[in-house]
């Protein structure tokens, strides 16, 4: 057991990481048994790290499950943690781990042969999301293209997925000024939240996404009347009383606050940020 291995096992309690042993599952070797990561416990317990605010618990979780999923040799879970990982990085701004995982998940899917499937088009949308975050939207825009193809081949047409990378590859194109195609993405991420239940949210981060594509394209002065519908639509979906006001209301509140403020709706992003702090307390 190395040391990032017995910190995260002083960290995590066993019964989130222990599995049952059973001779019945050993490899023809009998050295190791032939398991697989609980896929479903990692997120689940990831959820309630992210619940918390907890940022360095959620990292030592998935970095212990990344180790786990390499000793078991479970390559499918590892990509799990790996597209985790990826986006964890991304929030808290760590390039060179997040390209690390990145480079590592495209790998895991070459050697599973899991080329053209709807798995490798998401590792190509978390890749994605990853460059343009760290400031190269450009090299962003060619996955997030490779995704689309995959995903309207494989998926219902108002699978939350697309949604997420219609809005997410609308924010790389708005970047690179190919604002017609930016809109375009973004009418239909719009069109996907209104077909689907409990999406106000993506909803009201899609607004503000083309708020800000507005400014970048004309200004504030020109956009000031598209800007102020686009952001009163994203506060009319976190005013919603059927919105769940859970963790990831809270965070989706901290990450829209920001914006609300820059455009002068002050009283509101202070709302925004004080029902994420009630949250989290009482999480």
């Amino acid at each position: 057991m190395n040391d990032r291995e017995s910190a995260a096992r002083k960290t995590i309690p066993a019964e989130d990481y222990l599995e049952p042993a059973c001779p019945l599952c050993m490899d023809p070797s009998g050295k190791r048994p032939v398991q697989t990561v609980p896929q479903g416990r990692i997120m689940e317990k990831l959820d309630e790290y992210m619940a918390h605010r907890d940022l360095a618990g959620a990292e030592r979780h998935l970095l212990y499950w990344l180790q786990e999923s390499q000793i078991l040799g479970d390559e499918r879970g590892e990509l799990l943690v790996r597209g985790e990982l990826m986006g964890h990085y991304r929030k808290v701004q760590k390039r060179e781990e997040a390209m690390e995982q990145t480079d590592a998940a495209f790998r895991l899917i070459a050697r599973l042969g899991m080329e053209e499937t709807v798995s490798e088009a998401t590792v190509c949308v978390n890749a994605a999301t990853v460059y343009d975050a760290f400031g190269d939207p450009g090299r962003a825009i060619p996955y997030f293209e490779r995704a689309r193809v995959i995903y309207e081949a494989n998926l219902p047409e108002n699978d939350g997925r697309l949604g997420g990378l219609y809005n997410n590859m609308g924010l790389a194109l708005a970047e690179e000024r190919r604002f017609g195609e930016a809109y375009e993405a973004f009418q239909r991420a719009l069109r996907i939240a209104d077909a689907r239940e409990n999406s106000a949210l993506e909803r009201a981060m899609t607004e503000l996404n083309i708020a800000n594509a507005v400014e970048a394209e004309h200004g504030l002065e020109r956009g000031a009347e598209k800007i102020e519908q686009c952001l009163d639509a994203a506060q009319a979906q976190f005013d919603r009383e059927d919105v769940i006001r859970d963790g990831y209301y809270a965070f989706v509140c901290e990450k829209c606050a920001p914006t609300f403020s820059y455009y002068g709706y002050f009283a509101f992003a202070e709302e925004l940020n004080e029902r994420a702090e009630k949250i989290y307390a009482g999480a």
